[in-house]
């Protein structure tokens, strides 16, 4: 059977700074190269980044990424590669009036093949997400082509992604037209359980295609979404061959024994109306050699380590691709304020990590003191400046009692935030988890302001997890745990009043977040709740202030998304709404 040494590069990109795109491709063709490949592979849109939104839409964007891989593949060959077939995803446009009612010259989510200095083969996505954070109805109109690449003696079958995510299409098309390999390059979000899931959907395709399926990856982070990698390669039985590490970004190289080319290929249409698009760049197989990378197969991470990592990704991507080099925090010594510390503090380093104490008359020496110690324990940059004497002329001038007198404190903090910010060029992160965004707890203008939300997806009882996890973590190698177990151990508490805690407002937080899991994430009503053994009085209650908190959650900065539907583009529900739960 022939060989074939596959390349498959793991990388990030960063949308729309095409030229740095084009550079990292440059790269890692080169790295792959420089290893023996014989075929390389980035994912989905490397060229552009991925999602472009809207960008899609500007014509000068769509001819800056076609122009683009235009130069690429002249580099590509003026450095020593043209022989050496490389797979690049793209954002391309129709040449020809699409199907619903897309006129010509609309944009496709696209990828070739560059080969010899030029464009061998294009192809357009055929199956288009539409659900969840995906809007790729509104932007793109599908490919109608089974694109094949003969590569020394080898039929290799393309696909995008949600080619794969979906029945049909180019999955049973690549068994017809006689693949021996179907590679997918994917731009997949990450979520939580994501990976089992995808590896039992790579296994069941691979069998379906009847032949060997490298999923290709992307890595990194994008404003809320995280790439986490774990690109795949198995064989037509559905066993694993190769599996890259999570959330690292590298090349995957394997050594295939792959089925040689039918000497008469299949010719035409064949599944779901895909016209098989086919371009021959080598016959002659590889000379015989002896196997020598495998890929490997990378140890899985523990649930709260992969949640923890994807919190870590998402914060670094955000601050360096926005220009940033150094985080502001508001300092409370409470857990939520000291893991978006222990975070950032692992994304930017601690020394790029500034924290800020502010207590009022009502903080307690515990909270001003576990913030400190905080700093101490992770080596952040850390000052203590009071709000007691701004809060003081405020009630001096307007006289404040009750709700608007504690939400008047939370707002000079989050005005110190900002000015401090201003002054020092830090990027400014709120501390608000999935809990309290969910019910409204929390102060428009105080402690949501910030440009970024790390811990926006995590319910409180996993904020709670995963600080544990991090200071276990941290002993397990030997180091000081960042976390002060005091904010651990504590009942939380906004300390806006005298001995306010969590629980005067809202349910316990193991209950609160299993209701809000299955109203927010599961979209269950209130009778379901409530069948699940929930108490009527409480989840009405839970769901009145969820129903109502919708203007709060819309002016939060965006965040990290760790679940399959974080509050954002995954669940859109109108401000203005009189629709309410009943039993």
């Amino acid at each position: 059977m022939p060989q074939l040494r596959l390349a498959l590069n793991q990388i990030d990109s960063h949308v729309g700074d095409i030229a740095a795109n084009a550079e990292a491709v440059v790269h890692w063709t080169r790295h792959s190269a420089e290893q023996g490949a014989h075929l390389v592979a980035f994912p989905e849109m490397v060229l552009t980044g991925y999602p472009v939104e809207d960008l899609a839409l500007r014509e000068s964007f769509v001819d800056a990424s076609r122009d683009a891989l235009r130069d690429l593949a002249a580099r590509l060959a003026a450095e020593g590669f043209g022989e050496l077939p490389v797979v690049v995803g793209y954002l391309d446009r129709s040449e020809q009036v699409a199907r619903y009612g897309q006129p010509a010259g609309s944009p496709q989510n696209a990828a070739a093949v560059l080969h010899r200095g030029g464009v061998a083969l294009r192809f357009a996505k055929h199956h288009l997400p539409n659900y969840g954070v995906f809007d790729e109805f509104r932007y793109f109109v599908p490919g109608d082509t089974l694109p094949v690449v003969r590569v020394h003696g080898v039929d290799v079958a393309l696909a995008i992604c949600e080619d794969l995510w979906q029945e049909g299409g180019r999955v049973p098309a690549a068994r017809s037209a006689g693949a021996g390999l179907l590679i997918s390059v994917n731009a997949s979000p990450y979520e939580r359980n994501k990976d089992d899931v995808r590896l039992e959907l790579v296994r069941k395709r691979a069998q379906e295609a009847g032949c060997t399926l490298a999923y290709l990856a992307m890595t990194g982070g994008q404003d809320e979404l995280v790439f986490d990698g774990d690109s795949i390669v198995v064989d037509r039985n559905g066993e694993v061959v190769a599996r890259a590490p999570q959330f690292t970004e590298g090349c995957v190289l394997v050594d295939l024994e792959l089925p040689a080319a039918a000497a008469e290929p299949v010719e035409g249409t064949v599944d779901d109306g895909l016209r098989i698009d086919r371009v021959v760049l080598s016959e002659e197989p590889v000379p015989v050699y002896s196997p020598e990378v495998t890929g490997g197969y990378a140890d899985r991470l523990e649930d709260d380590e992969e949640v923890y990592s994807a919190l870590v990704v998402g914060l670094r991507a955000y601050v360096a691709k926005n220009g940033f080099r150094s985080v502001l925090i508001g300092l409370s010594g409470g857990i939520d304020s000291a893991l978006v510390a222990a975070v950032a503090c692992d994304a930017v380093g601690a020394a790029n990590v500034y924290g800020i104490s502010m207590p009022s008359k009502y903080s307690s020496d515990h909270s001003k003191g576990d913030a400190a110690d905080l700093a101490r324990r992770t080596g952040l940059n850390f000052r203590t400046v009071p709000i007691e004497p701004m809060f003081d002329a405020y009630m001096g001038s307007l006289g404040l009692t009750g709700l608007a007198e504690e939400n008047l404190q939370s707002r000079l903090r989050g005005t110190m935030l900002m000015a401090v910010s201003n002054q020092e060029g830090h990027l400014v992160l709120a501390p608000g988890n999935k809990s309290e965004l969910a019910v409204g707890y929390s102060t428009l203008y105080g402690d949501s302001v910030g440009a970024y939300g790390p811990i926006k997806d995590v319910y409180k009882s996993d904020v709670f997890r995963l600080a544990r996890w991090r200071n276990r973590a941290a002993e397990e190698r030997g180091q000081v745990p960042p976390i002060p177990e005091n904010s651990i151990a504590k009942p939380p508490s906004a300390e806006l009043r005298p001995g306010q805690v969590d629980t005067d407002s809202l349910p316990d937080y193991e209950v609160l977040d299993a209701v809000l899991a299955l109203y927010v994430d599961r979209d269950q009503g209130l009778e379901q709740i409530v069948a699940a053994g929930y108490d009527p009085e409480l989840v009405a209650r839970t769901l009145r202030m969820v129903d109502t908190a919708e203007y709060k959650r819309r002016q939060y900065p965006p965040g990290t998304k760790i679940s399959a539907k974080g509050f954002g583009k995954d669940r859109r529900l109108p401000i203005t709404n009189g629709w309410r739960e009943r039993a």
